[in-house]
This record gives C-alpha cells, sequence and structure tokens, in this order.
C-alpha cells in the first residue's frame, strides 16, 4: 500500500497511487478514495489540461461519471449534450476543444481514462485509468 497524505502528496506519490489502476496491473488495490482523488487533482495541477473517456454499462452510469469527474477538475460540461446509446457505452470528453460524444462500446473494461495533456514534451503527458466511475459520487 501506498502511504499518503491526501493533502499533500508529491507529484511521484500521486502517479504511483492512479498508475495502480491500469488496465495491465495485477496487484490489489489499496489505496483509499480520498487518496485516489487527492492524486488525480495533484496530477491535473501539472498538466495544462486533462480529457476523460468513460466506459460505463449505460449511457446514465456514464453522465453520472462525466459530471463528477469533470466537476472535480474544474470543467463545465454539458452532458444533456450526448447522443443516446443503448446499452454499453463510451463517452469521450476533450474540455479543450469542447468535444463531446458517446458511443456504443463493447469492451470488457469499465471506468474513467483520465489523459493528462501538457504543452511541452517534458510536461506531463500521461493516461491513468480505468479509475472507478463512482470515484467523486461514492460516500469516500
Amino acid at each position: 500500500m501506498i502511504q499518503t497524505n491526501s493533502e499533500h502528496l508529491s507529484l511521484e506519490q500521486a502517479q504511483a497511487t492512479l498508475k495502480q489502476f491500469d488496465y495491465d496491473r495485477s496487484e490489489a488495490i489499496a489505496s483509499t478514495p480520498q487518496q485516489v482523488q487527492a492524486a488525480l487533482k495533484q496530477v491535473a495541477q501539472h498538466s495544462d489540461y486533462q480529457m476523460l473517456g468513460i466506459c460505463a454499462d449505460t449511457l446514465d452510469q456514464g453522465k453520472t461519471a462525466l459530471v463528477a469527474y469533470a466537476t472535480a477538475l474544474g470543467y463545465p460540461v454539458q452532458p444533456d449534450a450526448l447522443t443516446p446509446v443503448e446499452g454499453p457505452v463510451y463517452i469521450k470528453f476533450n474540455p479543450k476543444t469542447g468535444l463531446l460524444y458517446s458511443d456504443r462500446y463493447v469492451g470488457d473494461h469499465r471506468g474513467v481514462l483520465v489523459s493528462c495533456q501538457s504543452a511541452y514534451a517534458d510536461g506531463l503527458n500521461e493516461m491513468y485509468g480505468h479509475l472507478p466511475l463512482d470515484l467523486f459520487t461514492a460516500d469516500a
């Protein structure tokens, strides 16, 4: 388990906390929701903007995650603009361009991908996830 103080994470601690969720990792997740929230906010501070990719069982579940993550990262979003999709859904949100779309999703993964983008090659350009859909909506 990574020991972190959720209020004073180093960038390295934050990245390690989030990397636990990489789809190709097999070790158990030992961080608390508060630690993961703090880690995501910490890496967001070290990038210019973040794009969200959401894989959910339903459009409503995806919209809930979209609004929660966008709000936590400080982005306004209009989820009602999404095209209706039946069944599993993939939602992409790019706050820099305003791109917001939904489409059918046939994969097995569920969760939120957060892609941190920096304007410079030596900036933070990393993708984290699949983070929990309910990270910012569950009783943490």
